[in-house]
Parts: C-alpha cells; structure tokens; sequence
C-alpha cells in the first residue's frame, strides 16, 4: 500500500494545519503493530537497543497515565517498517514543501481504557530549538477506531498560523489539558476550534509543527494505541547554539551534519534514501 497526496489535500492542509487520511495502514500492517506494543511497553526490544525514550515499563509505573517510547523504530523492526515508510516521507516533504524528509523521532503511544490520562495541548515545533530550521512535520497513525470519548488526538484547526509559543509546563497528564491552547488563542485573537480525529483503525492524520494539538481522557472501555513519525527537513542539521538534551547525543564533534544512522532520511525529490534502511528492515537482521 502507497500513500500519494491529492492537490486538494495540499490545499486542504495549507488551510488547516492537519489532514485526516484514511487507511494509510493495510490490516496485516496493523496487526503486526498491534503484536508489538504490550510486549516493547515491558521492555522487549527485539534489535537489543532501547528506545531513545521510555516513558512507561509495565509493572514500575502508573496504569492510568498514557504510555510512550520513542524513537521504538530503533528497537524493534515491525515499528521501523511503518516509521520508515518512503511514501510518508514524501508525503511530509511536500505538505512543508521540503526538497526530502528525514526522521526526528517516533513515539510509539498507549492510552489504556478506563480513565486513560490527557496530553496537553502543544506544538511540536516549540521543542526543536536543538535543529535548524526548526520545523517538523508529523503522521499520526492509529492502531484502534478512534472516538471522541476515547482521548483521540485533536487540533485545533488553523492554529498553525498563530505564532510559535514555548513548550508547555506538563506534558503528561496535566490538570488542565487545554490551558496553554486557550491563552495562545487569546494571544492570536483567535477562537478556538477543536477537530477530534475520528478514524477507523489504520487511519491517519498529518498536522504541521506548529498546530496545536492534544487529547483527552480515554473515558471508553477500548485502549487507544497510535504510531507517529516525526520528520524533519532533509537538510535539517544540528543549530550550533542550542544543545538538544536528549538528541544532541547523536551530534559528532565538529560539525552540525546529522548522521542518518539516527536520523535517516525516508525520501528526497532527487531519488536518495538512506542506505542502510532497506538492509536494516530485511527478516533475521541482528546487529554484529
């Protein structure tokens, strides 16, 4: 299954800051996903690397929290197929109007039923201060129908074009999911519209940088589970003033390139993709 943008869609993203898609995953895609998010939560990494972040191990934290790793791809080859895609990465290079695209991180993300906790609302662009230009795209992935009630992801439509503010001051489970979105619209002048993605499982949703997005409480008996590729630009390089306290261990000493090891490069109008991609996602593959 390939995924190709429409004019419309462009023009439809250029308006809104997001664009919902539907079955960008094929069934047997989203089945081979969902047999690898219990397991990767206890911390089962199939290539022997973890995560660059673990947020969540099942038996040491809350239940109730939303559980995220990210960049999964690294540990396990079932996640990196879908994150790798080519057709995702072009499809984030034309919507940002970029020559390529190159992967930031993923987050492979869990919000158990019951009272599942929120995310808050925020722009992904405020925490990319470490890269220049300091812009990303993303693709949001769902493995289960989505509703509103479940805590699916949300945008607030347009807002890509209110300015950029500072990260929030709590990601996870804030009290107030929806405080900083209310006082950036105030600060733009802006009402607040808030679009639910309401997907069947394998669905999708692009959204810019530097749209506000978030979600709620999963008020549902059904767990929510969702895959994101985050991609920057292709001539994306590490900003020489910032350091990124997570990703800028992956910066080589004297220079800003970023080695595509880490950050590889999915697509680029001229043919190139990174190298070591294809051979990474073969069956039976093993670090030497």
């Amino acid at each position: 299954m390939t995924f190709s943008l429409t004019q419309d869609q462009i023009e439809q993203f250029d308006r809104d800051g997001f664009l919902i898609v539907e079955n960008l995953l094929a069934p047997d895609e989203i089945e081979d996903l969902r047999a690898r998010v219990a397991p990767l939560f206890r911390w089962e990494f199939e290539t022997g690397l973890h995560p660059d972040e673990t947020n969540w191990r099942e038996g040491r934290d809350r239940p109730d929290v939303t559980r995220q790793l990210c960049n999964a791809w690294k540990a396990d080859r079932t996640v990196a197929r879908t994150v790798l895609r080519q057709d995702i990465g072009r499809a984030c290079a034309q919507l940002m109007r970029w020559s390529g695209a190159r992967i930031n991180q993923d987050n492979l993300l869990w919000k158990p039923s019951g009272g599942g906790k929120p995310l808050g609302f925020h722009q992904d662009s405020s925490y990319q201060t470490w890269i220049t230009p300091p812009d990303m795209m993303t693709c949001w992935m769902t493995l289960d129908e989505t509703s509103a009630e479940g805590g699916t992801i949300a945008y607030a439509r347009g807002s890509h074009k209110w300015g950029l503010a500072p990260p929030i001051s709590q990601f996870h489970a804030p009290e107030d999911y929806t405080a900083e979105l209310r006082a950036a619209a105030a600060a733009a002048g802006q009402a607040v519209e808030l679009v639910p993605i309401v997907v069947k499982a394998g669905g999708a949703a692009f959204h810019h940088g530097r749209t506000w997005h978030g979600s709620g409480h999963n008020t549902t008996q059904r767990e929510r589970r969702a895959l994101v590729s985050h991609c920057m630009a292709a001539e994306a390089r590490f900003d020489p003033r910032a350091v990124g306290y997570i990703y800028g261990r992956y910066r080589r000493w004297g220079t800003t390139e970023m080695d595509e090891a880490h950050f590889p490069i999915l697509w680029r109008e001229d043919g190139y993709r990174s190298p070591f991609i294809e051979a990474f996602l073969k069956d039976g593959w093993r670090f030497a």
